[in-house]
């Protein structure tokens, strides 16, 4: 399985200390509004605005009209919040993001420059630096049958004893467009899923995933 130290460069999120303290990704999950709220409480008044309880967003980060924000929240520097975003709440939102329209989140660490611009559903997920979600692709975070989700690399397994897993999208990952993935999903750095993809288990680093069958290295 991968773990934060594999996934991550921790130097491009708030969240760097606290993701620290942890082997696997997924085990973060359950701390973000309390993460949020003591980042939030230390945050200075003179780089960000306090609208509303527990909401925090940089006096530089962009607001279209016509979103929703529910706190905790942190909005960072630069980030663009377009028309009909929909923030949940326990939502850590890096600098030079964007959350598009009609994009929804909800208890997640998105890390730096991450962009989820079109019509996305992200829950229970950690996005690393710079990646990315084409129009329509989502994290499903729930088990058709209600169970834990367990995360799966080959024939290894890890039990999350977690109902809500969505997914954990290593530094540079790149979704394609219409894109689901499943509860406990892993991509690795630097690797691309083509459109229209469905993808479970964990994806290599350094690869592109064509269907679930064929994942091929990337050529460098």
């Amino acid at each position: 399985m991968y773990t934060i130290g594999e996934l991550y460069d921790l130097t491009h999120t708030a969240a760097a200390g606290y993701l620290a303290g942890f082997t696997y990704p997924h085990e973060a999950l359950p701390g973000i509004k309390a993460l949020i709220l003591e980042l939030g409480s230390r945050l200075s008044a003179e780089e960000y605005d306090h609208p509303a309880d527990d909401v925090w967003i940089a006096k530089d980060a962009v607001l279209f009209q016509n979103h929703y924000i529910a706190g905790p929240a942190i909005i960072g520097h630069r980030t663009e919040v377009r028309p009909g975003a929909f923030i949940r709440g326990s939502a850590l939102v890096g600098d030079d993001c964007v959350i598009g329209n009609s994009t929804e989140l909800k208890n997640v660490i998105l890390f730096d420059r991450v962009q989820v611009p079109h019509y996305n559903y992200v829950g229970d997920s950690i996005l690393g630096y710079h990646s990315h979600m084409g129009a329509g692709a989502i994290t499903s975070n729930v088990k058709g049958d209600q169970k834990p989700v367990v995360l799966r690399d080959g024939t290894r397994t890890l039990d999350t004893g977690m109902k809500k897993v969505g997914a954990m999208l290593g530094d540079y990952a790149e979704i394609g467009c219409n894109s689901v993935l499943n509860p406990g999903t892993v991509v690795g750095r630097n690797t691309q899923i083509y459109p229209l993809s469905m993808v479970r288990g964990t994806v290599p680093a350094d690869s592109i995933f064509k269907n679930g069958s064929e994942i091929v290295p990337k050529r460098i």
